[in-house]
């Protein structure tokens, strides 16, 4: 199955001393292992443009819509057996420490 891992600041951060997973390592090895199909980090979210139709009208805002201190920053396209997988290979990511991790699965799971 397909999931789209979306990678998210959040405002309460691990505060444990532990080292941290690094990004480098993790990148290598999920795409080694064929799990990570894509990835990307976003510009800053001041570049962000929100776009909506209301009446017909085009209206076009700064910055993300989202009223939240949590902000997506980037993301990546994984391909697991199954949730279960997807959340291992998520809890393995550094921003599982640093932020928060969403995983969605594409509403089609053969795309």
């Amino acid at each position: 199955m397909k999931y789209m891992m979306f990678v998210c600041t959040d405002a309460e951060p691990d505060t444990d001393r532990e080292e941290w997973p690094d990004i480098e390592a993790w990148v290598a090895e999920n795409d080694a292992r064929g799990r990570r199909l894509r990835g990307a980090e976003l510009a800053a979210e001041t570049a962000a443009t929100t776009v909506r139709v209301r009446g017909g009208e085009l209206i076009l805002s700064d910055g993300p819509f989202a009223e939240t201190k949590e902000v997506i920053v980037g993301f990546d396209l994984l391909e697991c057996a199954d949730l279960d997988e997807a959340i291992e290979v998520a809890r393995a990511h550094p921003m599982a420490r640093a932020g928060r991790l969403e995983l969605r699965p594409f509403a089609d799971s053969e795309q």
